[in-house]
């Protein structure tokens, strides 16, 4: 009997010393895993040291395309971690993803992370444009950056209902672009793009800039197209624009053609003319301001705030013509009369010749 109680007592302790143990184990598999999991959801994942970056997530992508997006920033510290958390958040599942323009901000979670990207909480991207002459070169720029099928935006700008209700026709509409660089969101409609630009349009004719051209009886798109001759002929130094506006509004007061090479090279549709021509100038085109008087139908470019403030703010002066100087260096010789002009102009004719430009 002694015995058997020995016995029982020993295994008794036996099984606590198991339990104990297998217990000690568990918690510390229960620590180290709940460890494990804060890590993974609460510490710090994105790192960008200061860096702005942002991630596209395109319209139907799947989990792995977006965490593969957000990968290739370099920005991620643990990628393994994320995508555990991702699984653990749903992220896989249909619906979860949404597509748009986000931005990875430093310090960024997995958890805090993924609740952004299936939340579909989007950062505003930069949209700019500039440099434009074409229309079809201008939705092709904004197509590039937003979600709007180049087809879509150029339908709009086709539409001779659809411009009229913003105030333009076809032609002028390209006026209201101003280029500068624009907040908006990756997904935004069409429709929601024309609104933002005739807002800002109308954001940028203030009072004082309206009080301006009214007193040279000019339009705003009368200002924005003779600001795109302006912008064409003197794209190198915008000091010298004041000048050159001054020039084509002295010819338009006189009644004058404003004789500008570079409409005569958008008539022709044919940007590589260094060197304007005769053959050039016989082009039938409203645009061919040799050929027709006073301002072409609309901009030959889309000018920039500079060269539309050019033409509001013109130097005052008695010059009627220009041309570029002989040393290439950009600025133009400007003249009062044409027996001064064709000197200049014999100057630099004879210097392109001499670098070999014919044409």
């Amino acid at each position: 009997m002694a015995k058997t109680r020995i016995d029982y007592k020993a295994k008794a302790t036996r099984r606590r010393n198991r339990f104990a143990y297998i217990t000690g184990i568990f918690g510390l598999i229960l620590v180290t895993f709940s460890y494990y999991f804060y890590q993974v959801f609460f510490t710090p994942n994105i790192e960008t040291k200061g860096e702005r970056t942002y991630v596209l997530i395109p319209r139907g992508a799947d989990w792995k395309t977006a965490l593969s997006r957000i990968e290739k920033t370099g920005k991620v510290v643990d990628k393994l971690s994320l995508h555990f958390v991702a699984r653990v958040m749903k992220f896989d599942k249909p619906g979860a993803v949404k597509p748009g323009n986000y931005e990875l901000k430093d310090g960024y979670t997995n958890r805090e992370l993924i609740n952004v990207l299936k939340s579909g909480s989007q950062s505003p991207l930069q949209l700019t444009f500039n440099t434009v002459r074409l229309r079809r070169e201008l939705v092709d720029k904004l197509a590039t950056q937003v979600d709007i099928p180049a087809r879509n935006l150029d339908s709009l700008l086709r539409s001779p209902a659809y411009t009229k209700s913003l105030g333009f026709d076809t032609t002028s509409v390209l006026t209201m672009f101003i280029p500068n660089t624009y907040e908006l969101y990756w997904n935004t409609s069409a429709d929601n793009l024309m609104q933002r630009m005739k807002k800002e349009y109308e954001k940028f004719w203030t009072p004082a800039r309206d009080a301006k051209r009214k007193q040279l009886n000019l339009s705003r798109a009368e200002v924005s197209t003779l600001a795109s001759i302006v912008e064409a002929e003197q794209q190198q130094h915008a000091d010298e624009r004041p000048r050159v506006a001054g020039v084509y509004l002295n010819r338009l007061k006189r009644g004058m053609k404003l004789q500008a090479d570079p409409t005569v090279v958008y008539a022709n549709g044919d940007f590589g003319i260094k060197r304007v021509l005769n053959v050039h100038l016989t082009k039938d085109s409203p645009y061919n301001t040799y050929k027709y008087g006073g301002l072409p139908p609309g901009p030959i470019n889309l000018p920039s705030i500079t060269s539309i403030d050019a033409v509001l703010s013109p130097e005052k002066h008695d010059y009627l013509y220009f041309c570029a100087k002989e040393d290439f260096s950009g600025y133009h010789a400007f003249a009062r009369n044409e027996q001064e002009h064709l000197v200049n102009a014999r100057r630099y004719q004879a210097a392109l010749s001499r670098a070999g430009i014919m044409k």
